[in-house]
């Protein structure tokens, strides 16, 4: 966690969870559910940088104060329900979200993604997000909120040492990035970070001071920052499967300019119009990114739906190496 400064959360499991299909790749022995179970003892926090997901404490920090949607200028203050389950849960510590429905109800109201969901569920978000509560830990997938402690020294840092440390992070997750691709990412960012005011400043401040490097690549700028080495790499080697949001595929410009073809995560699209499926994990081999595969346990056994761009490739060397993801995903799942 630490190297990779945060790991996108989502709640599809098909076959898992995006957090743990990420983390598999990268920590030796890895089991799905790990990153819930050791989230306490790793001192990792729930917030939203880019995309909602998992970061050390360290750099959740940097993220608050947001200030009060209503005026920018002063910091949120609860009101009405909102302030009333604030006050249950610092009265009660550890809360799970069906304690408060006891309590206040199941009245429900829009959320923002234009469904419904209960009024004290988007209370404990407003709250979660303006830092007044935290996630101390989950049940079964579900948050579990705890008072948060007080504001530290990261408040007091200036909007511009905010910023400027924000940016490195995100450069350094999504390295190497281009021009493009990080201003839509900014953009996200204006609900992670919102009162850093403009951040496309910072970038070419950053660049300037030698803090981020970059190189034109076919009338494409991309950007790193300087502290990632740029060697080159032993000739790549095996496959994997990876996640929709794994940081390598996460960039779909970057991705369309590296492996020529426009991969899409279809989740939410209507079957009808699915190109690669419901939850296409793009397939990693050695260097290039050949197609996707869709995969679900049945019965007990993996089945993989394999789709190639063009054809797969042939010989032994694929085939065993296929065999042998196949494989470790299996296990993977099955130590669940």
């Amino acid at each position: 966690m630490a190297q990779l400064g945060f790991v996108q959360a989502d709640p599809i499991r098909a076959p898992a969870r995006a957090q743990d299909l990420i983390l598999r790749h990268r920590v030796t022995g890895y089991r799905a559910g790990d990153l819930e179970r050791r989230f306490t003892r790793l001192g990792l926090e729930e917030d939203f940088l880019y995309a909602y997901g998992f970061l050390p404490r360290e750099t959740a920090r940097l993220l608050h104060p947001r200030p009060d949607p209503e005026d920018a200028d002063r910091p949120y203050r609860p009101t009405g329900l909102a302030a009333e389950v604030l006050a249950m849960v610092c009265a009660r510590g550890e809360t799970h979200p069906r304690d408060l429905e006891v309590h206040f109800g199941r009245e429900r109201t829009v959320n923002a993604w234009g469904g419904f969901s209960k009024e004290t569920t988007h209370a404990l978000h407003r709250l979660h997000y303006h830092g007044l509560l935290r996630v101390a830990r989950r049940r079964d997938g579900i948050r579990i909120y705890a008072p948060a402690p007080p504001p530290t020294e990261a408040v007091a840092l200036s909007p511009q040492e905010r910023a400027r440390q924000l940016l490195l992070l995100v450069v350094s997750i999504l390295a190497p990035i281009s021009d493009v691709s990080l201003r839509g990412t900014l953009a996200l960012m204006r609900r992670g970070a919102p009162g850093l005011g403009p951040l496309g400043p910072a970038i070419e401040a950053l660049l300037a001071s030698g803090a981020l490097a970059c190189a034109t690549v076919d009338g494409e700028r991309y950007l790193w920052p300087v502290t990632q080495a740029v060697a080159q790499p032993e000739p790549a080697r095996g496959l994997r499967f990876l996640a929709p949001f794994d940081p390598v595929v996460w960039d779909r410009r970057r991705f369309t300019h590296f492996w020529g073809w426009a991969y899409r995560f279809e989740a939410y699209t209507p079957a009808p119009r699915r190109q690669f499926g419901y939850y296409a994990l793009p397939l990693l081999w050695r260097d290039q990114v050949i197609g996707w595969v869709n995969a679900a346990m049945d019965e007990g056994k993996l089945r993989l739906e394999p789709g190639f761009i063009s054809q797969a490739p042939r010989g032994r060397d694929f085939k065993r190496a296929f065999d042998a993801e196949a494989a470790r995903l299996a296990s993977f799942l099955l130590e669940t």
